[in-house]
């Protein structure tokens, strides 16, 4: 199984954007899942495929995405729209620097703010729930880089990408589970530092 890298992932767009800036075309793509997690949060070491939606020149860069895939021995399917069953009509998405393009042509890129990609994770969290899920500890990095604290506050923002009604309740039930064990651990790690300080006793300094 072929695993892309950052490194990967980016050397794989940047060809694109020339061959786009060659042909004077602008190509309007926004990626999400593995691949947004490694370009654009450092969360994610590599991913199999690059879940992205284009919005504009999809010919060009259906040939563009099969050039690259012969020339870095890659599956066609590398470059894929499967995620747009998850997307939201609500979207909060951000440019990114480097693949900003111009008029004239180029990749021009897009990704999810964290508190969208959280619910977009937490949307297509597997059947079977937290404990076969390979999603736990992206939905968790995400939550710390979104700044959520606690499972209703999760939940208000999964809604406020997604109606209530497609909101399975596994969803529901798997991010309060998310949410209460890392709610759980920050009491840990409290309760550890407070010990480990010198003149402290349940976390407030004797004066």
């Amino acid at each position: 199984m072929t695993m892309l890298k950052k490194e990967d992932i980016l050397r794989g767009l940047r060809k694109i954007d020339e061959m786009a800036v060659s042909a004077g075309v602008l190509v309007d793509l926004s990626v999400y899942g593995g691949a947004a997690l490694a370009i654009a949060f450092n969360i994610r070491h590599a991913t199999r495929d690059v879940d992205a939606v284009v919005h504009g020149a999809p010919e060009f860069l259906r040939l563009a995405a099969r050039k690259v895939a012969n020339e870095e021995s890659w599956p066609e399917d590398w470059l894929n729209d499967g995620v747009k069953g998850f997307t939201s009509s609500n979207e909060k998405m951000r440019l990114m620097e480097d693949f900003a393009a111009s008029p004239a042509g180029g990749l021009r890129i897009h990704t999810p703010a964290p508190e969208y990609l959280f619910a977009m994770k937490c949307m297509a969290m597997r059947p079977e729930g937290i404990e076969g899920s390979h999603d736990i500890s992206d939905i968790e990095a995400l939550a710390e880089a979104a700044g959520i604290g606690d499972a209703a506050s999760a939940l208000a923002l999964v809604e406020a990408f997604y109606p209530a009604s497609r909101i399975p309740p596994r969803v529901r039930f798997g991010v309060e589970e998310i949410m209460e064990r890392m709610a759980l651990r920050r009491a840990q790690a409290r309760h550890v530092g407070s010990k480990a300080v010198p003149g402290i006793k349940g976390g407030v300094q004797d004066l």
